[in-house]
């Protein structure tokens, strides 16, 4: 039986009959893998170990992270980061006191993976009972929109986005729902990142349905519960744009890190005098990862400028602009920038001192196949007859 798969204008589900010899490679591949993760292996991480960590147990958790399970083709990661680079919780962000919570819903981001393979991630959902919301604009087709009746609290519809990017923002959907999708994703992950850190780097706002205009206001969305649904599911789609930027962010952040920390040992070694135990592969391997980086951030996303998606919608482009100012998008790039131009020069510097070495050590080869060539020659001497200068 077939199933009601359009998507938008990029047709999502459709599509995926097209893409069918290489979400079989993703998913067999990342299944056989995976095997040890919720297969019959060996149980590393139970079903029930996926916690979602609260707004405060992320403020006052300690930098130590214990849980270092990695999924296939994870990130590889030296050290747990020190401490969450998405946003921290303000006071005004804390849950509130009795009855203000009650109608307080919590919207919830993750980064899970490079990439999503959205096609076939929307006809295993729409087989397994969730509804697609189809009434996005034809410019939206990076985002899949599904909808679910697992409500965390009965004040709004819960939904689910799924950026193209890797990113997944769930809004008041019940956590058993949000364990349970998180575990169909992963099904459909191209180069999926580490559970811990996953967990570690999200972003959690609190949000409530009131009158008026929607709103961040102080740290918490206020969203006018009064317009209809295909006007409520762009306004959510603004903030969840938003949030998917960070939560990608973050996690960039966390490899810039490591990367940092590969190489920072190379300055005082230089200063010292000590030889650099760098092979010119390896140089050009440090190389290639911080040009890697450096073009998903700079020119694969939309961190440095606003998506074409906001240019005719001004009323929703204030909402991500306000969103991603909140979440220091734009100085946490800049910072990112400024670190790797800084390892751009160091990598630049190593790679100009083995060329310099490679140099040197070709003079020196080229002065001793001179040397042993002059010693090959006859030596002419007074003793020599004058005769054996020509011999025929």
């Amino acid at each position: 039986m077939s199933l009601p798969c359009v998507f938008n204008a990029s047709h999502h589900c459709s599509a995926a009959n097209l893409h069918s010899w290489n979400l079989d490679h993703f998913a067999t591949n990342h299944q056989r893998q995976s095997k040890h993760f919720w297969g019959t292996g060996p149980k590393i991480l139970p079903i029930n170990n996926w916690t979602f960590p609260s707004i405060a147990e992320k403020r006052f958790q300690s930098s130590t992270v214990t849980l270092t399970v990695k999924k296939h083709g994870a990130m590889p990661a030296k050290r747990p980061p020190k401490g969450p680079r998405t946003k921290q919780p303000s006071r005004a962000n804390l849950p509130p006191q009795e009855d203000e919570a009650k109608e307080v819903m919590q919207c919830v981001a993750y980064a899970t993976a490079d990439h999503y393979v959205l096609p076939s991630l929307c006809q295993d959902l729409v087989a397994q009972g969730f509804s697609e919301i189809k009434d996005l604009p034809r410019d939206a087709a990076n985002v899949l929109v599904i909808g679910t009746d697992k409500a965390s609290k009965p004040y709004d519809q819960p939904l689910m986005f799924f950026f193209r990017e890797g990113a997944v923002v769930f809004w008041n959907v019940e956590e058993q729902m949000m364990k349970h999708v998180m575990r169909v994703l992963e099904q459909h992950e191209i180069q999926p990142y580490e559970v811990a850190l996953v967990h570690w780097e999200n972003e959690e706002i609190n949000y409530t349905l009131g009158e008026g205009d929607s709103k961040l206001h102080q740290g918490s969305f206020l969203l006018n519960g009064e317009l209809d649904q295909d006007l409520a599911v762009l306004e959510k789609f603004a903030f969840s744009n938003a949030l998917s930027l960070s939560v990608k962010l973050a996690i960039w952040e966390v490899s810039l890190d490591n990367f940092v920390d590969s190489i920072q040992s190379i300055p005082e070694m230089l200063k010292s005098g000590k030889r650099v135990k760098l092979s010119r592969a390896e140089v050009m391997q440090k190389i290639g990862e911080l040009f890697a980086l450096r073009h998903r951030i700079n020119l694969s996303s939309d961190l440095l400028i606003t998506p074409d998606f906001y240019w005719d919608r001004e009323n929703l482009e204030q909402l991500y602009d306000k969103t991603c100012q909140f979440l220091s998008i734009n100085r946490r790039v800049k910072v990112m920038n400024e670190k790797l131009q800084h390892c751009t020069e160091l990598t630049d510097l190593m790679r100009n001192h083995l060329s310099e070495k490679h140099g040197l050590r070709l003079e020196w080869m080229i002065v001793i196949l001179i040397t042993i060539e002059v010693g090959k020659s006859r030596p002419l001497t007074r003793d020599t007859p004058h005769d054996n200068l020509y011999e025929d």
